[in-house]
């Protein structure tokens, strides 16, 4: 569980799992003059739109870690007759259709790693479903329900950059699994970051209470259109305290697009630089006097940001006429623009203000042969229960890393695991046993042919700083 902190107080960030699509044009907002004005209630929006949340059951089958796991002393009495065992793990959320067809939108984190999936719909009526897309970096999956000749209801997405502070909104989906329940509230906050949640980190704040089993259900406008997607809480307790986070509409646009023609995978614009985040004392010593934006620091050859010729030491300060507070504010607008379109820049470059174009590409053809999908260690070693990826170009932005650095990466560590005493995410495996790692395949070999070595021998470089590790 990922932890906030908070002068004297802790608040841990809870994940809530426990027709067509399109933009909508936005009517005028009225304030009610009184309660009894037009008679105010939320009952034919609910009506409207109910139909179209779905509560979602995982199951999958999980491996549990046996502490003589690889011990060759005890294996050498009692064989394998104590390997570990395993168990059907499930988890609840809720999800939204947003196709005709039966397409759901969800968290990923609802359905990671599960063997089966059911539907349920609020009508009583229930699917199987399959995984047709799902992305780990922005916490969002799309599913299909296995259902032939059948229209399901849908809600439209809206454009969620046309959100603003004190709207109204309802909050619907199936807190701790006692099905479908309406909430409302206002939007808090846009464009919140530093929420340490997914690697795009930024979501819609509201107050709407939200609870474990929402992740993955609707936070819909007045229209009855869908801005957010819920997909966590601040809280003390695990229940609502009046700070739920949820993905923008906007950032499920384009992995529904991908569905729509046939992808099974988001493929993330490329923009082949790296940034750090303007503070108030760079910018002092710079001359700018404004504290944000993002500064470039790195910039791979051949990219767009080459082609655009931005420059180390670039202060971005807005994107597609939007300012950029910092690096995640930035991604956004990296991925809401899609590849083959142009992101229009705002640029401070010695003082002197001006103007770029910068058309995004795909990433580099020569690392696509390497996996981008993460990869749960289930071979009893050291790194038992720690999930790497490939450092490609997008994962290496991911990462704060220059563009063409290879290698792997620890993308998530299982907190109950005895490597969470050893490596967190971010770290980069260099070698294994003397043996150079630079792709998931070379790890997964070493660790296979090296099951029950004596002594391990790994290093990692964590913050640009090389660890070497001796362990039996």
């Amino acid at each position: 569980m990922r932890k906030v902190f908070y002068t004297s107080v802790i608040f841990s960030v809870i994940f809530l799992s426990c027709s067509q699509f399109g933009f909508t044009e936005r009517t005028t907002r009225q304030i009610p003059e009184t309660p009894l004005h037009g008679h105010f209630s939320f009952a034919p929006l609910v009506k409207k739109t109910i139909p179209a949340v779905v509560n979602i059951y995982a199951a999958r089958q999980v491996r549990t870690h046996s502490p003589f796991d690889g011990d060759p002393l005890f294996e050498q009495f009692f064989g394998h007759s104590f390997s570990s065992p395993s168990r059907v793990q499930s988890s609840l959320g809720s999800g939204v259709i947003v196709d005709t067809s039966g397409l759901i939108v969800t968290n990923n984190h609802v359905i990671r790693g599960a063997d089966k999936i059911r539907i349920a719909l609020s009508d009583g009526r229930e699917f199987e479903s399959v995984v047709v897309l799902k992305d780990e970096a922005m916490d969002i999956a799309v599913l299909r329900m296995n259902a032939k000749n059948v229209a399901f209801p849908v809600i439209a997405l809206a454009d969620s950059d046309m959100v603003e502070v004190g709207d109204l909104v309802l909050a619907i989906g199936n807190p701790f699994g006692v099905g479908q329940t309406v909430t409302s509230g206002i939007v808090s906050a846009q464009a919140r970051t530093s929420i340490g949640i997914s690697d795009f980190d930024f979501f819609i704040q509201t107050d709407a209470a939200i609870n474990p089993g929402n992740s993955g259900g609707a936070l819909i406008n007045m229209e009855g259109d869908l801005i957010g997607l819920n997909t966590a809480i601040y809280s003390r307790t695990g229940g609502s305290i009046g700070i739920g986070f949820a993905i923008p509409s906007n950032l499920i646009h384009p992995v529904v697009d991908a569905v729509r023609h046939g992808k099974t995978n988001i493929d993330q614009p490329y923009f082949g630089a790296t940034f750090q985040t303007m503070t108030s004392e760079i910018a002092k010593s710079l001359g700018i006097q404004q504290s944000y934006g993002v500064i470039v620091t790195n910039i791979a050859m051949n990219s767009p940001a080459e082609k655009a010729e931005l420059k180390i030491g670039d202060v971005i300060t807005k994107a597609q006429g939007v300012r950029i507070d910092n690096l995640s504010a930035f991604d956004y607008r990296l991925m809401t623009t899609g590849i083959g379109k142009t992101l229009k820049l705002e640029i401070f470059r010695n003082g002197t203000l001006f103007y770029k174009s910068v058309t995004l590409q795909s990433p580099p053809s020569n690392h696509t042969t390497h996996t981008t999908e993460p990869h749960r260690i289930e071979i009893s070693s050291p790194l038992f229960g720690v999930e790497v990826v490939n450092l490609t170009p997008l994962n290496a932005h991911r990462f704060h890393q220059p563009p063409t650095i290879q290698g792997v990466v620890i993308n998530d560590v299982d907190k109950r695991s005895k490597a969470a005493m050893l490596f967190t995410r971010g770290d980069i495996i260099r070698s294994v046993n003397g043996q150079s790692i630079r792709t998931i395949s070379d790890l997964k070999r070493i660790l296979t042919a090296n099951k029950t070595p004596s002594i391990w021998q790994f290093q990692y470089e964590r913050k640009g700083v090389l660890i070497h590790q001796f362990l039996r």
